[in-house]
């Protein structure tokens, strides 16, 4: 019992520390937004992303704090499917809108005499279909959930979620079968256009950085040039990311391929599954003043 209180103490200063990060990074790139001269797709994109992740850990850590302090009552069937869903949405339209950053990013920094410059979005506005979109499909995606999940309070022919108050029922985990291999999908496209795209922009502010190096003086060579330390920036948030999720991915795997849960396994698995949502705001005000260079790098 004691046990279980720190976690939930430990999971809910994570959630606060995540979700006060990604309040100053929304405030901070809104401020941007309207007060620069020119608004910028970058940080757009930054603040819907920022917005995501509050998102998923208010869904995913609220919970179970709020059940430890003796308001279980409070969860309820529908609650219960209203968090879990909102987790479930709001992780994929993460994943999305990550790599919708990373292509963008690409797309500006890209050759002027590049076919990917085309591409670039004529105004800021234009990126505001793809949220949609992004919300949309994840919507539709983890729509099984609402049929799916229960609460304790129900009959005992369930299977647990992992955590004391919601549920997976048995006779509609078939389902699952339908939605995963669309989730999987999702995951491979975004991750491919992220992954593509981070090469790309790193080896173009390679070249540049190379070039700057052959023209100016050798003093140069003890400096770290702007376009070296955005890419370092942006290969750190990739990085940040692809770690979480495939480490969130292993661990998910070895719980639903074991019949017994170990309880340090799903804790640690809960732990990875809110580590992006966490420390991507870390990053970004860590890395402020770079990404913000890397953004005017043409």
């Amino acid at each position: 019992m004691v046990l279980n209180f720190i976690k939930e103490i430990i999971f809910l200063l994570m959630t606060m520390v995540g979700t006060l990060g990604n309040i100053f990074v929304s405030v901070n790139y809104m401020f941007s937004w309207w007060g620069g001269p020119e608004k910028k797709p970058v940080h757009l994109i930054l603040i819907h992303l920022a917005f995501t992740h509050i998102i998923i850990l208010l869904a995913r850590e609220l919970p179970a704090p709020i059940a430890v302090f003796g308001l279980i009552n409070f969860l309820d069937d529908i609650r219960c499917k209203i968090f879990l869903y909102l987790q479930r949405v709001a992780r994929g339209v993460s994943i999305c809108t990550s790599g919708l950053l990373t292509v963008v990013q690409a797309i500006i920094i890209s050759p002027r005499a590049s076919g990917w410059r085309r591409l670039r979005p004529k105004s800021a506005w234009h990126i505001l279909p793809f949220f949609s979109f992004f919300w949309i499909l994840n919507a539709l995606i983890g729509v099984n959930l609402i049929y799916s999940v229960t609460t304790t309070s129900l009959n005992v022919s369930e299977l647990k979620n992992g955590d004391n108050y919601c549920y997976f029922m048995i006779e509609i985990q078939k389902t699952k079968w339908i939605i995963l291999p669309l989730m999987v999908l999702r995951d491979a496209v975004f991750q491919g256009a992220m992954g593509g795209a981070s090469g790309y922009m790193v080896l173009l502010l390679h070249k540049h950085h190379q070039h700057v190096l052959y023209l100016q003086n050798s003093k140069l060579l003890y400096r770290t040039l702007p376009e070296l330390r955005a890419a370092q920036s942006v290969l750190l948030l990739m990085l940040c990311f692809l770690f979480f999720y495939w480490a969130d991915c292993a661990f998910s795997l070895f719980l639903s391929l074991s019949f017994v849960g170990n309880y340090w396994i799903v804790n640690i698995q809960k732990f990875l599954a809110v580590g992006y949502a966490t420390f991507s705001p870390i990053v970004l005000i860590h890395r402020d003043r770079l990404l913000s260079e890397c953004c005017h790098v043409q």
